[in-house]
């Protein structure tokens, strides 16, 4: 009898110690409570998203922007004349990437690097926030068109915060004030009726707001939009505020983006500031972005 008491005394006192075991570990475990997948793809469509590649990883992204769909058949829609943009980003840790990309719109090459600054959390930090700043050459420009160009003058700096909610498991949202220094301003003509040009330079400082979203239809399958507003253009400007809309298809190893929009330029100084296109004319530009990750 005396065996068995303490046979039963020896298994509670392990049962005990284990359960307090359990509760010290349960106590120093911290719970991640950062929300996630707030877009799948590293844009909304034109603008950045607050989505970063991981440590470690290389994304590869090709970008095409055919011509106008407007002129039809004549150039089938515009599937005749593209321009493309290939872009490298790197993941140096989980919070920043680099990249590197050349874009055939104006010869352009950028450099970037996008870092995260604060996540969304559940019952925490309402949202993400991402630094975005981006520095463009554009080698179209010449000596023999301007005798006095110095490298200086074909630089172009962006800097955005990119602020993202995600609403709901299909609801995210994006707000990216932007600021733009082009050391060579941008240049609309306007054609009087006598016939004289007139040049209408913008300021070298610009201002933006980029609003974004995405929602999901399906597990694989998401219809993105994202606007850019323009709030000091000239007012005798030839460029419009930059709208696009698309579908973002991921499969496997890549997201697939297809969309319209009515500026062909793929770099944030360009559609931002120079979107030629008119919807309410027809004169948009279909166009996809293919990413795949190594």
């Amino acid at each position: 009898m005396r065996k068995i008491s303490l046979l039963v005394f020896f298994i509670s006192a392990a049962l005990f110690s284990q359960e307090d075991l359990l509760s010290d570990l349960e106590n120093d475990v911290i719970e991640d409570k950062t929300v996630i997948a707030a877009f799948k793809g590293l844009k909304v469509v034109n603008f950045e998203s607050t989505k970063l590649a991981s440590e470690g990883d290389i994304f590869f992204v090709v970008a095409h922007r055919f011509s106008s769909v407007k002129y039809g058949f004549d150039d089938f829609f515009g599937l005749d004349n593209a321009v493309t943009q290939l872009k490298f980003i790197y993941g140096v840790n989980e919070w920043l990437n680099v990249g590197v990309a050349r874009s055939s719109y104006l010869k352009k090459y950028g450099v970037h690097v996008k870092y995260r600054l604060f996540p969304q959390e559940k019952e925490g930090f309402p949202v993400t926030i991402v630094g975005y700043n981006l520095v463009t050459a554009n080698t179209s420009l010449d000596k023999d068109q301007y005798p006095k160009l110095a490298f200086e003058n074909i630089l172009t700096y962006t800097s955005q915060l990119l602020i993202s909610r995600k609403i709901s498991e299909s609801l995210s949202l994006l707000v990216a004030p932007t600021f733009i220094h082009e050391n060579l301003a941008t240049r609309s003509r306007e054609v009087l009726d006598n016939g004289e040009t007139i040049a209408h330079d913008e300021k070298a400082d610009q201002l933006a707001l980029g609003l974004g979203g995405r929602y999901k239809l399906t597990k694989r399958m998401s219809v993105n939009l994202d606007y850019g507003l323009h709030l000091n253009r000239n007012r005798n400007s030839n460029y419009r505020n930059s709208l696009s809309v698309g579908v973002d298809i991921e499969t496997g190893g890549h997201v697939f983006q297809m969309h319209f929009t009515n500026a062909q330029a793929m770099f944030e100084d360009g559609y931002i500031i120079q979107g030629q296109g008119d919807w309410s004319d027809g004169d948009v530009f279909f166009g996809f972005n293919i990413s795949r990750v190594f």
